[in-house]
């Protein structure tokens, strides 16, 4: 399959541009080698990283983006499916030198249109628990805990989240009807 990347503004006048690209394109590997750094100092292995085929981050049912400032990555990230009304994301992140800034918001935000256009109606994700900075942000950004708070995130592992998206902008989602307060893993499980 090929993909053909495309630029759109993230903001007007600001100088940044949303990309939207695939694994193997070589903006990509300078934003994939710091966060393999930053996995190994704060776990000892990268070995997330390749877990999953490029493949599974491109159109229809994946996307891998980048937020470029000056032609440059400064931030990133991606969605893969995780059902068929759930997007995974995957690899969000911020170059070392750009954190502060809110990109990382700005990322989630692009992925979360993207996923809603796509169809998805779920947003699921895990991330690790030496981030404090990605669980923070997470949680500022309406995505629910799947786990207690109040534990140490060392004895839990990967944290999980979620967060509902919002109807496309020209109708509902794809996907059956809920029926109110059926609980989330009963959607995964019935549309599987």
């Amino acid at each position: 399959m090929t993909f053909a990347p495309s630029r759109r503004p993230a903001l007007p006048g600001d100088g940044l541009s949303v990309h939207h690209t695939s694994v193997d394109d070589p903006l990509v590997r300078p934003m994939l080698d710091e966060l393999a750094r930053e996995y190994r100092g704060r776990y000892g292995s990268d070995h997330d990283l390749h877990r999953y085929p490029a493949a599974e981050f491109a159109p229809p049912e994946g996307e891998f983006l980048l937020l470029l400032e000056n032609g440059e990555a400064v931030a990133g990230g991606a969605y893969r499916r995780h059902s068929p009304l759930t997007a995974e994301l995957k690899r969000i992140w911020t170059h070392s030198e750009h954190r502060r800034r809110g990109l990382a918001r700005r990322v989630l935000l692009a992925l979360e249109q993207s996923a809603v256009a796509a169809g998805y109606q779920r947003l699921y994700l895990t991330t690790g628990p030496r981030q404090p900075e990605a669980k923070g942000l997470y949680l500022a950004s309406g995505y629910r805990p799947l786990f207690d708070l109040s534990v140490d995130p060392e004895t839990i592992g990967p944290l999980p989240f979620e967060k509902d998206l919002p109807p496309a902008p020209d109708g509902p989602n794809d996907g059956p009807p809920v029926p109110p307060g059926t609980p989330r893993h009963d959607l995964e499980t019935r549309t599987s």
